[in-house]
């Protein structure tokens, strides 16, 4: 056998591992998509189901302080969230499936490289942005329901479509501004900066998020929300004693127009390093007192004193390198692009393949990631029942659960997938033991 017969031989072999290794990528997508949809689709209905069964009668432990009525409330609003969620989640996978193995991205990447053959990372950035608008068309048909449909019906919306959209426009706009920026720095680092442009990204990425991180309070968020400084005098003497005893320093005390858009009430910390503020809805200081606010601020305290933002950041950046490290890899291996329905390589198509088929292979994890997030709240709560009255802390809480009509009877397994705050019944058990 002469040296060209041994290549074409050695060049057969590598041709047919390739299309093996193809062939078990879209497999295994395949079955996983299927798997993941009907894995949703069965956590949804057991928890309508469950949440059903236990209509009737509120929980023991919310029997004086919750009715009926509003249980029943609870119940009927979650149910009609997870029967769109469970909606959506088909539709999703159905445009997963022809967007990549259907053949959607290449029919983009065809379109565009009709009118641009040179330009790369233009084209690159327009087949991208195109799916991601393409995604999010099919998505805004479930917002629109769920805001003038769902929370419309239970009273919670306060929306107008011109509202709706007017928002849409503004979240577009600062998309863009910020997104195209990093996705041409990553383009363009994928293109040029040799076989460690994964790296070169990352960092660019993760300087990017602490930049958002410090700019979002001041810049970006008073664009969808008014903030005005506190002025309740009383309130805010509570509220600063308790930060100079926990030794937090914020930029400031500020209330934020949740009332405009929902009759939700939250309350949250934004911000990093010396751009920290604290932010309480307009809506939550309507319907808790001066205690119940104090105990609502000690547990966000203890996020900061548990460093749980410090944490999140820290496992974030961790996940986008190894996420990163594999794209790396993956970029240079065809069976990923031919797996995945795409007939033409190059650095755009690995990237958007991979933010789009990443959440199918990760689905699984979503217990261990829900079960982390509910140990910060317990350990936040542990906290706040030390620095102030676990008392309040329950009492703000049975009020946040009846005016936000969150069930007070998830069901466990699917609570275990999707909840990032522990069951109601669990976390007020605990917090309790502090009251006795």
């Amino acid at each position: 056998m002469n040296q060209h017969q041994l290549n074409a031989s050695q060049y057969q072999h590598i041709n047919l591992i390739r299309k093996i290794m193809a062939s078990t990528l879209t497999f295994t997508f395949i079955a996983l998509l299927v798997l993941t949809t009907l894995i949703r689709f069965w956590l949804g209905r057991r928890h309508i189901s469950y949440v059903q069964t236990h209509r009737a009668q509120v929980p023991t432990a919310f029997q004086e302080s919750i009715s009926l009525a509003a249980h029943q409330k609870a119940a009927d609003y979650s149910a009609a969230k997870t029967q769109l969620v469970i909606a959506e989640a088909f539709v999703q996978a159905i445009l997963l499936a022809a967007l990549t193995i259907g053949g959607g991205l290449q029919w983009i990447d065809d379109a565009w490289r009709t009118v641009l053959t040179e330009q790369e990372i233009i084209r690159g950035a327009l087949v991208i942005c195109s799916a991601l608008l393409i995604s999010s068309l099919v998505d805004l048909p479930f917002e629109y329901y769920k805001t003038f449909v769902i929370d419309e019906k239970f009273g919670f919306n306060k929306m107008t479509p011109a509202m709706f959209f007017s928002d849409l426009v503004k979240h577009s706009l600062v998309g863009v501004a910020l997104g195209a920026p990093i996705l041409f720095a990553a383009l363009w680092l994928m293109q040029s900066a040799g076989d460690y442009w994964w790296l070169y990204l990352w960092i660019v990425w993760s300087v990017f998020n602490l930049v958002m991180l410090a700019v979002y309070p001041t810049f970006i968020a008073p664009i969808f929300n008014k903030f005005t400084p506190l002025t309740d005098e009383t309130l805010k003497q509570r509220i600063e004693a308790l930060l100079i005893k926990c030794g937090f320093k914020s930029q400031g005390l500020f209330v934020m127009d949740g009332s405009a858009r929902s009759s939700h009430g939250n309350a949250y910390f934004t911000g990093f390093g010396a751009s920290k503020r604290v932010v309480f809805f307009d809506t939550l200081l309507e319907r808790l007192n001066t205690d119940e606010i104090e105990a609502v601020l000690a547990h966000e305290l203890g996020h900061f004193k548990h460093h749980h933002v410090i944490k999140r950041i820290a496992l974030m950046f961790l996940v986008s390198f190894l996420g990163l490290a594999l794209l790396g890899w993956l970029i240079n291996q065809t069976w990923f692009y031919t797996g995945l329905g795409v007939t033409n390589p190059s650095n755009y198509m690995a990237l958007i393949l991979f933010l789009m088929v990443s959440p199918v292979f990760l689905f699984l994890l979503r217990p261990l990631m829900a079960s982390y997030s509910r140990k910060n709240e317990f350990e936040a709560d542990d906290y706040a029942a030390k620095h102030a009255d676990a008392k309040y802390l329950v009492q703000s809480l049975v009020k946040l659960y009846r005016d936000n009509a969150s069930t007070l009877t998830p069901d466990p397994l699917h609570s275990a997938f999707y909840d990032s705050h522990p069951p109601a019944s669990i976390r007020i058990s605990k917090l309790t033991a502090y009251t006795g």
